[in-house]
């Protein structure tokens, strides 16, 4: 039954049936249309209160639990519903395996339309907290407030907040007192600075008048125990920059990397601003069987360093490499796949657009003493043509590891133009890898899919698959 409340329907006992894309949950509304709903677990049967109507679907708000489902479990973390980031931390872990693997299959099929193998079991984390090893904060004078708060009569005070964006809130910012991502001293450092920064009244970054002295923090932790912290400033204040920095060295001597970089653009990106080393060293190392990866500010490495090495191993696997094969390594990031497989290939070539990530994948294999990759740097359109091919000889193998967006349709004719034996394709996306394994189709065909989940508590999943030539 739905009922009318002003410019809002509310629709009474509605079982959730599915988890839907982005981590919000499905249920039908008595009209047939689709209802997305956030917070709740497919078997929740729940009143709903649309604040959304589409001519296909709406967007609602559970406002009453009739029935709990039996997958449901209680969220250990206090900003959970709040926060946003860890949208499945109330579902059980067994069940979130289970969407990830049904919305990898589903992709495929529906998508890609093409012939395919049994699908591999997906491969779990160990870890299902504090398992990233990368995470980013932003400071904000203008804390978001809860419900209660706004309606309280009480000074709220200190308006200051060191923490994550609420969702679709550009400008609002949720304190974190504690979160389950990245290992301590993750959350140490970052309640000492807020702390810090309060008594000394230093000020938190105003986003719609741009001014303060805070803007972000990122923090970045290996398996080796090495710590980086980076604080962005807005204004350039040197004598409250070195308080601040000097403070929290002081109190975190175990601090690897210790960095910082002013930035008054509109935007708080790093990758075009001048960071600058304060204490330590400008990178931190990780460790995966021998080999050693620098990893600096603006490094890309997955951001789940156990899971990685497990990813790793699958498209090693995949790939199954006897030592005379030439690889090819498109979207070689800073070369970590690369070098993994190198052990077992005659000559393996990276290819990359970032110039800083080249430049990492060269060092970490001099470090290495690997002298059988070699890394070359430019748009993978455009590089990977006729001369670099005809060059660096035609590949045995090509293990691509593209973007979200999948890969360029000129990178696909390519491949499809030298025929390499084998292609081993590692995805974020698999929409979008669907769509590109159905442009392969006429010359590939689909021998093994296996996903890998590296974001516990997150709808997020990774998935390889192995093309062999027809």
């Amino acid at each position: 039954m739905a009922k009318k409340n002003t410019d809002k329907i509310v629709f009474d006992h509605i079982k959730v049936l599915d988890a839907g894309a982005k981590g919000v949950s499905v249920a039908k509304a008595p009209d047939g249309k689709v209802i997305f709903i956030p917070n709740v677990v497919p078997g929740d049967v729940v009143d709903v209160q649309t604040f959304k109507k589409r001519k296909a679907y709406y967007e609602g708000k559970a406002v009453k639990f009739h029935e709990f489902s039996e997958h449901r479990i209680d969220p250990i973390c206090e900003h959970f519903g709040v926060c946003g980031g860890c949208k499945w931390q109330n579902m059980k872990y067994s069940q979130q395996l289970f969407y990830k693997q049904n919305e990898v299959q589903s992709h495929l099929q529906r998508i890609g339309k093409i012939e395919l193998p049994e699908f591999e079991p997906i491969l779990g984390s160990e870890k299902q907290f504090f398992y990233r090893n990368k995470m980013e904060f932003s400071f904000s004078n203008s804390r978001w407030l809860t419900e209660q708060e706004i309606d309280s009569t009480e000074d709220l005070g200190n308006r200051n907040a060191l923490g994550f964006h609420i969702p679709k809130m550009w400008d609002k910012i949720l304190d974190i007192n504690k979160c389950h991502l990245q290992e301590d001293p993750s959350n140490q450092i970052r309640n000492e600075i807020r702390a810090f920064a309060n008594e000394n009244n230093l000020t938190f970054f105003n986003p719609r008048a741009h001014e303060g002295l805070l803007r972000t923090l990122m923090m970045r932790t290996s398996s080796t125990g090495e710590i980086m912290v980076l604080v962005q400033f807005f204004e350039n204040d040197k004598a409250n920059r070195e308080l601040l920095l000097d403070h929290v060295y002081e109190k975190f001597p175990q601090i690897t990397s210790l960095q910082y970089v002013v930035n008054n653009k509109a935007n708080d990106t790093l990758y075009d601003t001048n960071i600058k080393l304060y204490k330590g060293r400008d990178y931190i190392l990780e460790e995966m069987e021998g080999l050693k990866f620098s990893i600096n500010a603006k490094s890309f490495y997955q951001t789940n360093s156990d899971q990685a090495y497990e990813l790793y191993k699958i498209t090693r696997d995949f790939a199954g490499l006897t030592g005379t094969e030439t690889v090819y390594d498109l979207y070689t990031g800073t070369g970590t796949i690369a070098q993994f497989v190198s052990k077992k290939a005659k000559k393996v070539i990276g290819v990359e657009s970032v110039p800083e990530a080249i430049i990492d994948a060269k060092a970490n294999a001099e470090r290495n003493n690997i002298m059988n990759c070699e890394f070359y740097v430019g748009d993978m359109k455009v590089v990977f043509n006729e001369s670099f091919i005809a060059q660096h000889g035609k590949p045995d193998v090509i293990i691509t590891d593209p973007p979200r967006d999948g890969m360029h349709k000129d990178v696909i004719e390519q491949i499809l133009k030298i025929e390499p034996k084998k292609v081993v394709y590692v995805s974020c996306n698999s929409a979008t890898q669907a769509r590109d394994l159905a442009l392969m189709d006429e010359k590939y065909k689909v021998t093994r899919v296996r996903p890998v989940d590296m974001f516990p508590q997150t709808h997020h999943v990774e998935n390889v698959v192995l093309l062999e030539r027809r």
